[in-house]
């Protein structure tokens, strides 16, 4: 009876001794020792690792985007109101093209485009003249909207497309999941545990350049959408201008017939 227990006792420890180890200690061996944001991407496949890299390049052009045309959309937005309050007292149109001189301004383009068809018109003030003043102005305007409105349709394509870029690596992360538990023939959370925080840190970065740009575009919009209405305010000076000296011509005419 004792030499059968003794068996059993033997033939118990040897099975213990070749058992595989238990679950939790290859879910231990497994797991990964970083989950930070860095450990994540670096510990990527090389696709994700791109879309990272690449979502990562969209954000700081919607930001430098940002900063420039803001700068720029101040500096020009004041310049417009100075120069439109100028033409809004007593100046002939001569006077005006004199003070702006050769500068490039949006205002300052209206200006010497308006002399301009003047001078080619031979100093003839008549409604020929106005309706080919409204032209040339309507073209400088189109031309200053275009102008000031570049760089806007990068953060239009980031906002668009940066969600869908970031679901590409997320979707690319979760097939590396699904290769790594057919690989290691286990369901361990362990093995799926990298490539699903690898696509979820994908789709966080899809987030973060997506949502910036859409809201800095409309910022811009607002702003651009002011800007034009300044040059406007700026064009109707002029034809005011032009038309008050058309005025005051035919009046001198009429008193010298008197």
């Amino acid at each position: 009876m004792q030499s059968n227990f003794g068996l059993r006792r033997m033939i118990v420890t040897i099975a213990l001794a070749f058992a595989p180890a238990p679950a939790f200690a290859i879910d231990e061996a497994l797991l990964p020792r970083n989950l930070s944001p860095w450990g994540m991407f670096m510990g990527a496949d090389i696709v994700v690792k791109t879309v990272m890299v690449g979502l990562a390049c969209a954000s700081l052009a919607t930001w430098t985007v940002w900063l420039a045309k803001t700068i720029e959309l101040r500096r020009k937005r004041a310049l417009a109101m100075q120069r439109t309050r100028a033409l809004e007292g007593n100046i002939r149109l001569t006077e005006a093209a004199g003070r702006v001189g050769d500068a490039h301004d949006a205002v300052a383009q209206l200006i010497q485009s308006c002399a301009k068809e003047a001078e080619l018109s031979g100093g003839v003030i008549d409604d020929g003249l106005q309706e080919r003043v409204a032209l040339r102005l309507e073209r400088v305007e189109a031309a200053m909207s275009r102008q000031i409105a570049r760089g806007t349709g990068v953060l239009a394509t980031i906002g668009a497309t940066a969600p869908f870029v970031g679901l590409f690596g997320t979707v690319w992360g979760i097939m590396n999941a699904f290769i790594g538990i057919s690989e290691s023939h286990t369901t361990s959370l362990a093995v799926v545990a990298p490539g699903i925080a690898e696509a979820l840190l994908a789709t966080a970065l899809g987030l973060v350049a997506a949502i910036p740009a859409v809201v800095i575009y409309n910022h811009l919009v607002r702003g651009i959408a002011n800007y034009r209405a300044l040059l406007g305010d700026a064009s109707a000076q002029l034809m005011l201008l032009v038309s008050r000296q058309r005025d005051h011509r035919e009046f001198r005419l009429a008193r010298a017939a008197e």
